[in-house]
């Protein structure tokens, strides 16, 4: 009589296919979070990206805004639209980096747990949080490029101002970038304009930010799992209530997003200066960059927009670890 129990091959295939779709769901859940967060939180991003950017599109003349005042020169100069100018590029990049950053750190601890358990540990998870935002840094910079050039622009009369075209020093010759309408003429205005170079401008300083900020958080976030865990079964061992995974990621995702953000600030100010710079350039990289800042700032100017980056990424982290922890929970 013929056994109807699977056979070795087929269980071999059935584990191989439950990978694929896993490796898989995880780059769709991370692609979604990412967009989510990205797309809630934007405002906030375009009042910090402002704030960085004063030093550049000021000529260094005018006395720095703080954040509520950079939140009413916003709104009083270019409206609720002036907060979302460049959101088109910035969900088109989290979309890319959400993918890679997830997709890479659930595929690579599941090899860990299935093939190598001796190398696991928080510093793997900084590793590989590291290497899955690397990868994403392909579509992500380009798209993060043309945001943040969007974003300190505002209205097209707020831009073409006799303000900000006297107060940038140039050389002879030099034009600060024409206003962009979209993505995707923001896009083939910079290519023409500087070329490849252009779209990728900052790409060191913006790896030198987010490799140490991606690793750090999926680290943060997992010690804090861990701890949240040891601290359940130690002290409420009894405890029959469940806490959902969702809730669990929206306050630890928040909290390890905010430690990251601000001890990556300084690289942040950095790479913000670099991508806005366009093609009057006033920092020839980022180590020149640190030493210029460092000079004429101090250490307020590498810390600069620290607080509205925290402000950012408390709930854009937040939202994005929860919105990932309530896709694993509904499709698993």
């Amino acid at each position: 009589m013929a056994s109807n129990s699977p056979t070795s091959s087929e269980m071999q295939a059935s584990v191989a296919a439950h990978n694929h779709f896993f490796i898989w769901r995880e780059f769709c859940w991370g692609a979604i979070a990412g967009a989510f967060g990205e797309g809630m939180m934007h405002p906030v991003d375009t009042v910090k990206t402002r704030i960085q950017s004063q030093a550049i599109l000021s000529g260094g003349i005018q006395t720095p805004k703080s954040l509520l005042q950079m939140v009413r020169a916003v709104a009083v100069t270019d409206g609720a639209r002036g907060f979302y100018r460049g959101i088109t590029p910035g969900v088109t990049g989290s979309l890319a980096t959400g993918a890679t950053y997830f997709g890479f750190i659930e595929s690579a601890k599941k090899w860990i747990e299935e093939s190598h358990p001796s190398l696991g540990g928080h510093w793997a998870h900084f590793i590989f949080g590291a290497v899955g935002d690397t990868l994403g840094s392909f579509v992500y910079v380009p798209c993060e490029v043309m945001k943040q050039r969007m974003q300190v622009q505002g209205s097209r009369t707020s831009w073409n101002s006799s303000i900000i075209k006297d107060s940038i020093s140039r050389k002879s010759g030099e034009q600060i970038y024409g206003y962009y309408t979209g993505m995707f003429q923001a896009g083939s205005s910079i290519l023409k304009e500087q070329g490849p170079r252009g779209l990728y401008a900052g790409y060191w300083s913006t790896l030198a930010r987010d490799v140490p900020f991606a690793g750090l958080m999926v680290m943060f976030y997992e010690a804090l799992k861990d701890l949240t865990e040891y601290a359940k079964q130690k002290w409420i061992p009894s405890l029959d209530h469940h806490i959902n995974s969702s809730v669990e990621g929206l306050l630890l995702g928040g909290l390890a997003g905010g430690f990251s953000a601000y001890l990556t600030t300084p690289l942040d100010v950095i790479k913000t200066r670099l991508q806005v710079q366009g093609s009057i350039i006033r920092y020839n990289g980022w180590l020149d960059a640190i030493r210029r800042i460092w000079m004429m700032e101090g250490v307020k100017g590498l810390f600069r927009g620290s607080v509205p980056r925290i402000t950012w990424y408390i709930p854009a982290s937040a939202l994005t670890f929860m919105a990932v922890e309530f896709l694993r929970d509904q499709i698993q």
